[in-house]
C-alpha cells in the first residue's frame, strides 16, 4: 500500500513519541496471541467469544489516537492503530501467521467475509487485504482492543462492535497537524490532502465505499466541540458501557 509523508512523520498526540515502535507492538501482539493459542490448546479449551471492542473510524488529524489511549485506560484494553495493523499485513511472517492463525480458527469465514464485503467480486481480495482482515479478526479474537482506523468496523461482527466516527472542520485538523508536525499550516494542508486522498483511495478498493455514512456507526463525535481528548473518551465510554450491560 503506497504511504504518504504524514502516515510516516506523523503520530497523533503529543504522548505518541512514548509508544513503542508499531513494528514492536505489532511482533509482541503476535507473540501474545501465539502463546495464548498454544495454552488453550494444552489445556483443551475452546475458543471463547469475542470481547466487545470500540473501533474509531476517523477523519485523519482528528485526534483520534489520543482519545483511543485515554479509554483504554478506561476499559483496560489494548490499543491497535492503523501503523500496526499495517505492519502485520505488510509483514511476510507476521502477516501469514495472522492468516494461518485465523483460518484455523476460522474455517471458511475468509470467503464469507469477502462474500459480505464484495459480493461477487470477493475472489479479488488482494493478499494485503487477507492479511489485514485477518490481523483485526485475530487481535479482537484474542484480547479486548480498540482499533483504530482501517475500516475495522466493517470487518468485525457488528454486534460487538461501538463503532465510533471521529470528526472535525479542516482548519481543525490544519492547525493540530501544523502544531505537532512543526510546519506551517499551508504545508500542513498538503500534508492532509495526500493523507485523505490516500485514506479514500484505500477505503475505495477495500470496502468499495466512497464515504462513512453516518448510519455505519453507533456515535459521531466533532471534535471541534469535543476537543479535550478526556471529553470525548469519557462520552464514548459511557456509551461502551450501556451498549453492552458491562457495569
Amino acid at each position: 500500500m503506497t504511504t504518504t509523508n504524514i502516515d510516516s512523520r506523523y503520530l497523533p498526540g503529543t504522548y505518541a513519541q512514548k509508544q513503542p515502535d508499531a513494528a514492536q507492538k505489532a511482533q509482541y501482539y503476535v507473540r501474545q496471541w501465539e502463546q495464548k493459542e498454544a495454552q488453550r490448546k494444552q489445556r483443551g479449551e475452546t475458543s471463547a467469544a469475542m470481547a466487545p471492542t470500540v473501533c474509531f473510524s476517523r477523519k485523519i488529524g482528528v485526534g483520534a489516537l489520543e482519545i483511543a489511549e485515554v479509554l483504554a485506560q478506561k476499559t483496560g484494553q489494548r490499543v491497535a492503530d492503523r501503523l500496526i495493523l499495517d505492519k502485520i499485513a505488510t509483514d511476510a511472517e507476521l502477516g501469514q501467521k495472522t492468516v494461518t492463525f485465523f483460518d484455523e480458527r476460522h474455517p471458511g469465514k475468509m470467503s464469507e467475509l469477502g462474500a459480505f464485503l464484495f459480493g461477487e467480486k470477493s475472489f479479488t481480495m488482494s493478499d494485503y487485504l487477507r492479511k489485514l482482515f485477518s490481523a483485526v479478526m485475530t487481535l479482537a479474537d484474542t484480547e479486548p482492543t480498540i482499533f483504530v482506523g482501517r475500516g475495522a468496523h466493517l470487518i468485525l461482527p457488528r454486534d460487538r462492535v461501538l463503532a465510533v466516527r471521529l470528526i472535525s472542520s479542516k482548519e481543525y485538523r490544519i492547525q493540530r497537524v501544523a502544531a505537532i508536525l512543526g510546519v506551517s499550516e499551508g504545508d500542513a494542508r498538503k500534508e492532509l490532502d495526500a493523507a485523505d486522498k490516500e485514506q479514500r483511495r484505500f477505503f475505495q478498493k477495500a470496502f468499495g465505499k466512497k464515504d462513512a455514512p453516518p448510519d455505519e456507526f453507533d456515535l459521531i463525535i466533532n471534535c471541534d466541540f469535543l476537543h479535550q481528548p478526556t471529553w470525548a473518551a469519557d462520552v464514548i465510554h459511557q456509551a461502551f458501557v450501556s451498549k453492552f450491560h458491562l457495569d
